[in-house]
């Protein structure tokens, strides 16, 4: 748990400085568990993002771009009402918690000066954002309705009474001395970290370990110093250093690093901008994952089916294969019907196809005459000849829905919940799932794409697609024929153009860390990307979306860097 109530209290003293007597301009709510208020304080505009979401609940800044849906949720609505063009009065933490509340003042429709209190209570997957009439102490509305049957203590519903939740009677760092951290900690006991977590409020596991780590050998005598200046820290705020630490494949974040986790350090100049990074793409790819979920799994079930269908061709193919072999027995057996009878599970020949005049042993089957046994072995020879063909065609376009397959499921997991409605229609389209009866899918068939862009450290613009609907448009429809087309050779992934005919080494080597990043090759290295030019891809008739080939290319080998697809696109 990074986000505690030490980081809460620092985080709430970014916020005022900005903010404290701006205006509410516009209020967005562009997913179930987030809101975004734009506030104009000091002659600047800033995106306040509120978050419920039971993993990634939050209070920051953010300059990440959000899609809004084309009919905002009925909460956004009612903020829109009650808090847009209303003025943020004050903003502060409730006492140590992982709380904040926003004071705001304006004129509701008849004129009267009106007071609401917007309140964040960021508590894991019982994180809520709370509407209340402050003069009435009346929850207007929550982005989350929670009942008496789920919460005994405290209903979260309009017309309800708003009640804090239950105290922890935890005492509070900030007004801590040595003596009262002696009183409160049994040194003999153990677990040190975990009874610091029990008895002083707003501490998480992560702080409390650290401390530990920074007291070296942890006793009576060096922990409660190291806990009051570490504290301290967040109080003045004058030492704090936004950290985001990887270790053990895991990232962590803080108000200053956390020498504990021994690991990977890098530092940001505001909590905001370290949320922002920390954040990047984890959100959005839970959203994804809830909203594509179906597609998803359809997508997996469909390429499981063809694989099973292309082993189960192949083991047809191999009978196949014995046609010639089925032939010769009949043969055989036709010239010595004198001496098979009935009755018999095989007969020994000589096999006159053997230039050495080996002897052959022939199956029979012991219910059928010598003639039956020898008609058999003629029709398994025209069966297994006629499947031939059909079956290596059968394959063949398996291993192209495999193929189909592989790809979208590629796309799915580098999608945007924008781009999971197009891989959806793309299924509807191609046949493969019917159109949602409740709510038709919108036709996008005039509707030009949206795709990402980037720019190239010297200014060249790059673009990217995410799925076969924006490939399709990028590489036939929007790139200039000498412009340089990349993507990675034999990966499933995006196509990529460098909106430019002669592109330096540069910019080619940052786009084809654009396609090795928006591949199934994310997490690899060393990954192949072609590139040539966009006059020798060509989509062959009547292939499947977002396939080409391809030639005259040149390959390339990146490891994709998130670090740089960042700084491109702040670019």
């Amino acid at each position: 748990m990074s986000f505690d109530g030490l980081f809460t209290k620092a985080m709430v003293d970014e916020l005022v400085r900005s903010l404290k007597g701006g205006r509410i301009n516009k209020v967005h709510q562009p997913y179930k568990n987030e809101v975004i208020l734009t506030i104009r304080a000091n002659g600047v505009n800033q995106k306040l993002l509120l978050s419920a979401h039971p993993s990634y609940a939050r209070v920051q800044f953010t300059n990440e771009a959000y899609d809004n849906p084309s009919e905002p949720p009925m909460f956004c609505m009612l903020l829109r009402k009650h808090v847009e063009g209303y003025i943020l009065e004050d903003l502060y933490q409730v006492e140590t918690e992982r709380m904040i509340v926003l004071e705001i003042k304006g004129r509701n429709e008849i004129g009267d000066i009106s007071y609401k209190q917007l309140i964040i209570e960021i508590m894991g997957r019982h994180s809520n954002i709370v509407l209340v009439d402050k003069s009435r102490n009346i929850i207007l509305d929550s982005i989350k309705h929670v009942s008496f049957a789920v919460n005994s203590h405290r209903a979260i519903l309009p017309g309800q009474p708003y009640v804090f939740p239950p105290a922890q009677h935890k005492k509070n760092p900030f007004h801590l001395y040595e003596e009262d951290l002696l009183r409160n900690i049994d040194f003999n006991a153990g677990k040190i970290d975990r009874q610091l977590v029990e008895q002083f409020a707003g501490i998480s596991p992560l702080f409390a370990k650290e401390v530990i780590f920074q007291s070296g050998l942890a006793n009576r005598a060096t922990v409660p110093g190291t806990f009051i200046s570490m504290v301290k820290k967040v109080e003045t705020g004058g030492d704090i250093l936004p950290s985001i630490i990887s270790a053990g494949g895991k990232d962590a974040y803080y108000l200053f690093p956390l020498e504990h986790l021994k690991g990977e350090i890098k530092t940001y100049p505001t909590l905001s901008e370290m949320l922002d990074r920390f954040y990047f793409g984890k959100a959005e790819r839970d959203r994804v994952k809830q909203q594509g979920n179906d597609i998803e799994r359809f997508i997996h079930n469909e390429k499981e089916k063809n694989e099973k269908k292309i082993d189960k061709l192949r083991a047809t193919l191999k009978e196949a294969e014995r046609a010639e072999q089925f032939q010769r027995y009949g043969e055989l057996l036709t010239a010595n019907l004198y001496a098979a009878s009935k009755g018999m599970r095989e007969i020994e020949v000589l096999n006159y196809y053997d230039e050495s005049g080996g002897m052959i042993i022939i199956p029979l089957d012991p219910r059928k005459t010598p003639s039956e046994n020898a008609q058999k072995y003629f029709s398994k020879y025209q069966k297994a000849k006629n499947a031939l063909e059909i079956v290596v065609e059968q394959i063949e376009k398996a291993q192209v829905e495999v193929t189909y397959f592989d790809n979208l499921l590629q796309q799915v997991q580098a999608a945007s919940p924008k781009d999971i409605q197009e891989i959806r229609e793309e299924l509807v389209e191609g046949g493969y799932i019917r159109e949602r009866q409740k709510k038709k899918l919108k036709k996008t068939q005039n509707i030009k794409p949206v795709l990402d862009h980037f720019i190239s450290s010297d200014g060249t613009e790059i673009i990217v697609g995410k799925n076969n609907k924006q490939n399709d448009y990028l590489t036939n429809k929007l790139a200039a024929r000498d412009e340089i087309w990349l993507h990675t050779k034999d990966i499933p992934g995006s196509h990529v153009v460098i909106r430019s005919k002669e592109p330096s080494d540069e910019t080619i080597r940052e786009a084809a860390v654009l396609a090795s990043y928006f591949s199934k090759a994310r997490n690899s290295s060393s990954v192949p990307v072609d590139f040539t030019k966009v006059r020798f891809v060509k989509k062959p008739s009547g292939a499947k979306p977002g396939f080409v080939i391809y030639d005259n290319q040149q390959t390339v080998y990146i490891t994709p860097d998130e670090e740089l697809v960042l700084k491109l696109k702040k670019n």
